[in-house]
């Protein structure tokens, strides 16, 4: 997958918008940051919860590692873009959406929430 791929699922979700992050593309609902987009390392750094973090990291260990030190134990977690497939590109980013979008948002689009 390419930070091209990246922008046109995380622009899917609803109500999401880019904006940058320390000279860095990314993604954002209900003005929180829920991955940013690191283009010269083909990465993408996820806001999971810590439950998220370790199913993804236990089911693709070559694909998800999650950040050092508290970021990573909040459920920050690196995703490498270059082997990963979009049917795991759009789980990711649909489980950061669902943490990070307000209560309100996640009631609207209860399919998406798996409520």
């Amino acid at each position: 997958m390419t930070g091209e791929d990246v922008r046109g699922l995380a622009g899917l979700l609803p109500e999401v918008i880019e904006g940058a992050h320390r000279g860095n593309p990314d993604f954002r609902v209900g003005g929180r940051v829920l991955a940013t987009l690191w283009v010269e390392e083909e990465r993408l750094v996820l806001r999971l919860t810590p439950e998220a973090r370790d199913a993804f990291c236990d089911a693709e260990p070559d694909l998800f590692q999650p950040l050092d030190g508290a970021w990573g134990r909040r459920g920050w977690t690196n995703l490498d873009l270059d082997p990963c497939e979009e049917e795991t590109l759009r789980a990711a980013l649909l489980a950061a959406w669902r943490v990070t979008a307000p209560a309100d948002l996640l009631l609207r689009y209860e399919g998406l929430t798996g409520g």
